[in-house]
């Protein structure tokens, strides 16, 4: 019972910290890493790159299969106005990244919450609420 408070409150501690970027932050951030991860961003600069730009849901990937490749698609409508291009390892790179940055994350929360540990000494410790 204690570990499932514990999870509640590590995820409301995220949550609530997430909230503090704005969407801008995050878009960037995620692009970010995508080009890190060997994403290749390509501008929409023409009438014709803008078109086909706004027929990609903003910000989410999609899968197109290009000379029997599949090839990983981010559309970026408002922060760079472009699209980011990349391959089965650009896409597994970002994953892997995305995991890393999840997991260093959920142990910055687990420390802060160590460090400001609420004191039950008046109340004879947590076991006084089960």
């Amino acid at each position: 019972m204690k570990q499932c408070s514990l999870a509640g409150l590590v995820v409301s501690i995220g949550l609530a910290l997430a909230g503090c970027q704005s969407t801008t932050d995050v878009v960037q951030n995620k692009e970010d890493m995508l080009s890190a991860a060997g994403f290749v961003p390509q501008p929409a600069n023409t009438p014709e790159r803008q078109a086909t730009l706004r027929k990609f849901p903003p910000n989410k990937f999609v899968q197109q299969v290009s000379n029997n490749q599949m090839v990983y698609v981010y559309a970026d409508p408002i922060v760079c106005q472009c699209v980011y291009f990349g391959n089965q390892a650009a896409y597994a790179q970002f994953r892997q990244m995305v995991f890393a940055k999840k997991l260093a994350d959920e142990r910055q929360m687990t420390a802060a919450m160590a460090q400001d540990a609420f004191d039950f000494g008046p109340w004879g410790g947590p076991g006084f609420m089960f």
